[in-house]
């Protein structure tokens, strides 16, 4: 389907890729991995034809076509919602228009009658009366109200935006489909229906993602970009990371038989292969494991940040109350009739559809914004640190280096002090000296988390920690809270994160909330809570 033959890419005397080659083939899902700065997206784009490549060249088969998930929000504003996502299909678009402009002819002529029959013609074989029902049902599906189907593009936030892009990519099944971060912005129910899409989907879907869930739900096979190459591993992402992970722990241990290594990694394998049958791809990720060659996994060259949340001191019982909180925005009610008392380790997770309403709820704690009624009451004991989703303002102030930067919150002003919290960040060497007003989304967010670190408080506050992080870095801070002895309230996309961290669920919506004792599989599927929620969505 698609073939990269000799793929070459360089940026002076940094190389992206050298000489890779790599087939895509029909029926098949392929998560592409890589440390931040690897060049997965610039793959994505040499692959869509976006960008050219050093040397080498990028072959598809004839007649196929594909579709790529737009990154430019801004690109269809005067175009009506549903209009965007037929625009999708290119050719049927065309045919659509050319069909209108035919009968808007003021002296339609024999010739204008003769052409309007071929192209209906065309239409019908192309299936087209049937496209705009198609586009209704996908915007539907992915959480854009029918009353907005009409409107334009401009009318709507950045969040439905994307998520009419994603449709705009969906629609046609096409026979490429081009992802790069299709997850963002999406909730976890919206994530689901998109899961369930591409299990569905029979054509060939390449994604950039940091979803893990995601990746692991829907891949069957992993492209890793690393050391310069780009290699494809039989298996979704979580079989990827365990056994580089192994292969990783064997090539330190030189001293170990080869024959031992081979066991040891079979065994895997096996164990894998047996997890894998509760998936819904099980059969065909079973007949892939079983062709797999070993010799073919290798330790990823990955560094993983080393996130460690500690106390200064232990809280006591009274953590936090919230009492009958509830807030607007421009006379829009995003949450009200909050109240719940936080208990001695509970890790919580706020849900909510609207991410406005989660955002406002932590500023609220953090004393950023005042509520329209209600209270918020710390215990004695308690000491904070706060992870925001928007950190602008934190670096915003003069240019100073991450030495400086991390130094102004911190009591310990030592340099060597400073540098470890930098380093645990993988901020080494001179990279400390780096100023602040040049780092990228997830620098920052990686500086946010030594700030963190730096306050070894009891309650843990973090608004979408995910965002602008790459899969390391993600799965280090995942690893941290479950290992957190103290109390944590946490929102995050990412089903994986949620699912492993959160033993309590509070939601909460524009009539009220849920505060429910499970985890996020459990309340998803609980038929009472679902009838519950959707209530709390459609009262008034």
């Amino acid at each position: 389907m698609i073939t990269v033959n000799n793929l070459t890419l360089q940026f002076g005397k940094r190389v992206l890729f050298d000489e890779a080659n790599v087939f895509f083939a029909p029926g098949n899902c392929y998560g592409v991995i890589g440390a931040n700065g690897a060049g997965k997206s610039t793959f994505l784009k040499i692959l869509a034809g976006e960008k050219d490549p050093n040397k080498g060249d990028v072959s598809i088969e004839a007649g196929k076509r594909m579709a790529v998930l737009k990154q430019d929000h801004f690109a269809f504003d005067e175009v009506r919602v549903i209009d965007t996502v037929l625009m999708g299909h290119q050719k049927l678009w065309d045919l659509m228009k050319a069909k209108d402009e035919i009968y808007a002819k003021p002296d339609f002529s024999e010739a204008d009658g003769i052409k309007a029959s071929e192209l209906e013609a065309e239409f019908v074989e192309m299936d087209g009366w049937n496209a705009e029902p198609e586009a209704a049902m996908l915007l539907s599906g992915i959480g854009i109200k029918e009353s907005e189907h009409e409107k334009l593009m401009k009318d709507l936030n950045g969040n439905q935006k994307v998520r009419v892009l994603l449709a705009q990519a969906l629609f046609g099944d096409p026979d490429i489909l081009i992802l790069d971060e299709p997850t963002n912005d999406l909730d976890i129910e919206t994530v689901t229906w998109l899961e369930d899409f591409l299990l569905d989907f029979k054509n060939t879907v390449i994604v950039v993602s940091h979803d893990r869930h995601f990746l692991d739900t829907v891949c069957t096979h992993t492209v890793d970009i690393d050391f310069g190459k780009i290699n494809m591993f039989t298996g979704n992402y979580t079989f990827w990371y365990e056994s580089s992970q192994l292969a990783l722990k064997q090539k330190l241990a030189q001293n170990k038989k080869a024959e031992d290594k081979r066991k040891e990694m079979q065994l895997f394998i096996d164990r894998f292969s047996a997890n894998a049958s509760k998936s819904r791809q099980a059969t065909s990720r079973r007949k892939m494991l079983e062709k797999l060659n070993i010799e073919e996994i290798k330790p990823s060259s990955r560094k993983y940040p080393g996130i460690i949340f500690g106390q200064e001191r232990e809280a006591g019982d009274q953590i936090l109350s919230v009492k009958n909180l509830s807030y607007s925005q421009d006379g829009v009610v995003l949450f009200k009739d909050v109240e719940f008392t936080i208990n001695k380790g509970d890790k919580i997770t706020i849900l909510s559809k609207d991410s406005l309403a989660t955002n406002a709820f932590y500023q609220i704690l953090n004393n950023e914004l005042s509520p329209d009624t209600g209270t918020v009451e710390f215990g004695q004991t308690i000491t904070t640190a706060y992870l925001p989703n928007e950190n602008e303002k934190y670096f915003s102030d003069d240019p100073m280096s991450l030495m400086d930067w991390l130094r102004q919150f911190s009591t310990n002003k030592d340099e060597q002090y400073i540098r470890g919290f930098l380093g645990k960040m993988l901020f080494s060497g001179e990279e400390v000296h780096k100023m602040s007003n040049v780092l990228s989304g997830g620098e920052k967010v990686r500086c946010m988390i030594s700030r963190m670190m730096l306050a070894q408080a009891n309650l843990l506050m973090i608004d979408e920690p995910t965002n602008h992080l790459d899969l390391e870095s993600i799965t280090a801070f995942n690893n941290s809270l479950i290992n957190y002895p103290g109390t944590v309230i946490f929102t995050s996309h990412d089903h994986h994160f949620t699912q492993t961290v959160a033993n309590r669920i509070i939601e909460i919506t524009p009539n009220g909330m849920i505060d429910q004792l499970k985890s996020l599989d459990e309340y998803l599927k609980d038929s009472k809570i679902k009838t519950t929620r959707k209530e709390l969505y459609t009262e008034g």
